[in-house]
């Protein structure tokens, strides 16, 4: 299962079934689980953590050193959990002296051209397709999904079940189980059809509903709006799941949706 074509260093640690392709290149402080398949022309440099039955396409680097300058050529690493699915041409970067890994989690689904940069943590069931730019030490929740051709500032956070549109700039955080889209981007409704497929009762989803457009739609800063979130609403694990992470944003929220004139037009 292991092409004579392939260029791979004598300590790099392959599990049982992996299979590597013709001119890929496996460097030696290297782990791949069992079961995953390295395509032709892919690149696994030094720090790469592969889980088992991933698959890595053509084109791939996984586990370059940072673009980041303060990178000193400290040990650190990039690791992919199990069943990832690495389309053409992906580069994730391992990480830096500040977080030491960058972490992709298990069921992924990257798609051609996504860069995962230093210290980002991407959590399982994610999937980021074609040409999404994730910059140094984002985070990206379970079940997140990212529209193609998005660029995520640096430091932003993506809640878990949150959908974002395609070509977004996504420079605040996103709150979990919402949608966003437009420019600027901003709350485009909650992920309601995302949650139902995922299991959600219906009680959930409409409590979701009504938290964010006591959010996002009901005229009040943050502070006093979850103040009256807390006060109305049951507790739930969704409620203090879309609370916590609002109070924990430290480049603040994307915002509500702009109030149209009665022509229809948008407000500035």
């Amino acid at each position: 299962m292991l092409s004579p074509l392939a260029s791979i260093h004598p300590d790099a640690r392959l599990a049982p079934g992996v299979t590597v392709e013709p001119f890929t290149t496996i460097a030696a402080d290297v782990e791949i689980g069992e079961g995953s398949w390295i395509g032709p022309n892919v690149t696994v440099m030094s720090g790469a953590r592969i889980g088992a039955h991933c698959q890595v396409f053509p084109g791939a680097v996984i586990g370059a050193v940072p673009q980041d300058l303060k990178f000193a050529g400290e040990q650190t690493t990039a690791i992919i959990g199990d069943y990832t699915v690495i389309r053409e041409c992906v580069t994730v970067n391992r990480g830096t002296v500040d977080r030491g890994e960058t972490r992709v989690g298990s069921h992924c689904l990257l798609m051609a051209y996504v860069h995962i940069a230093h210290d980002c943590v991407v959590g399982n069931h994610c999937i980021l397709a074609n040409t999404v730019q994730v910059a140094g030490h984002v985070e990206i929740g379970d079940y997140a999904i990212v529209g193609g051709s998005s660029a995520v500032h640096q430091f932003v956070k993506i809640g878990a079940h949150a959908m974002i549109s395609g070509g977004s700039l996504v420079r605040k955080d996103v709150p979990p189980y919402v949608k966003a889209g437009r420019e600027p981007l901003s709350y485009a409704g909650a992920n309601s059809v995302g949650l139902r497929r995922r299991g959600f009762s219906e009680e959930a989803i409409n409590q979701v509903q009504q938290l964010y457009r006591t959010l996002f739609l009901g005229g009040l800063n943050n502070h006093d709006a979850l103040a009256q979130i807390e006060r109305e609403l049951p507790a739930t694990p969704e409620r203090e799941t879309a609370v916590g992470f609002v109070r924990a944003a430290t480049r603040g929220i994307i915002k509500g949706p702009k109030r149209g004139r009665a022509d229809g037009s948008e407000s500035e």
